[in-house]
């Protein structure tokens, strides 16, 4: 097998659905409902993981650090990894109820400027072609980068307050870098896959001990923070990725995926619609 069929194999999305149909990625059985608060510092922390749990690309990198299917159901690439198709999920919807088109798939890929594509085309109804002037077996991967999404009519640009994506929630109310409210879509293509909780909320709270306060007297649920002070005593908390160099702290209560990818702090934006409440 070739270096390029290799790749292949996993980005075909059978091995993310192999692990996935395992269970043995959860920390539990996940369960649906209750309202998740995470409160972040002034640092993007608020948009990055609202337009996650707004909005969906093509791929995804899964929590567990896998490249899985999202808006693309799948794909496949030529053997020297120039020429791309992939297949556009059916049956999905933005937040104002439009169908998601090839079209829109189609706008948010000239607009994202992805190095070395040639060619891009609506090939059939449903598939994406795209052509490279050299052949890039990563690029299932670099299409899963969180600002790789799709908007109506490729927009990537929207205020927060007035998103509209295809992601696991929808907007309820957001107010720029302090707080971010939004609720979850009923019958989303993710549905007993992610996006647990009823509603989220993100707040924006500049301190890291007023955030670590807020956190132990339960005012919310996962908090952003640089280290465990104030909260070891209390032998109640979870730190992400360990209490030796931790990111996110989370009560008892919330539960995650056993393995989390520690390329980004706070799960590549996907926190909101990969944790949940128990």
């Amino acid at each position: 097998m070739t270096r390029i069929d290799r790749r292949a194999l996993f980005t075909s999305g059978a091995a993310a659905a192999l692990l996935a149909a395992s269970g043995v990625s959860l920390d539990a059985a996940p369960k649906p409902g209750g309202h998740l608060r995470l409160a972040v510092p002034r640092d993007g922390s608020l948009d990055r993981v609202a337009r996650g749990a707004l909005f969906d690309g093509l791929t995804e990198i899964g929590p567990d650090g896998v490249l899985r299917p999202e808006l693309a159901v799948g794909w496949t690439g030529s053997a020297d990894a120039r020429r791309w198709r992939f297949d556009l999920r059916e049956g999905v919807r933005f937040h104002d109820g439009r169908p998601l088109r090839i079209e829109d798939a189609l706008a948010a890929f000239r607009a994202w400027d992805v190095p070395g594509v040639r060619h891009l085309e609506a090939e059939r109804p449903r598939t994406l072609l795209v052509e490279l002037a050299e052949g890039d077996p990563d690029l299932p991967y670099r299409l899963a980068a969180p600002e790789r999404v799709i908007g109506p009519d490729g927009a990537l640009d929207q205020p927060l307050g007035e998103a509209v994506g295809t992601g696991a929630f929808r907007v309820a109310q957001a107010r720029t870098a302090r707080h971010f409210r939004a609720t979850r879509v009923a019958d989303h293509y993710k549905q007993g896959q992610a996006g647990w909780v009823d509603s989220l909320e993100i707040i924006v709270i500049p301190d890291a001990a007023v955030r670590a306060e807020a956190l132990r007297d339960g005012y919310v649920d996962i908090a952003a923070l640089p280290a465990p002070d104030g909260l070891l005593e209390r032998g109640e908390f979870r730190y992400h990725p360990s209490a030796d160099d931790m990111a996110l702290a989370a009560r008892a209560g919330v539960g995650m995926p056993r393995r989390i990818g520690t390329r980004q702090p706070l799960d590549d934006g996907r926190i909101a619609e990969r944790w949940w409440l128990t």
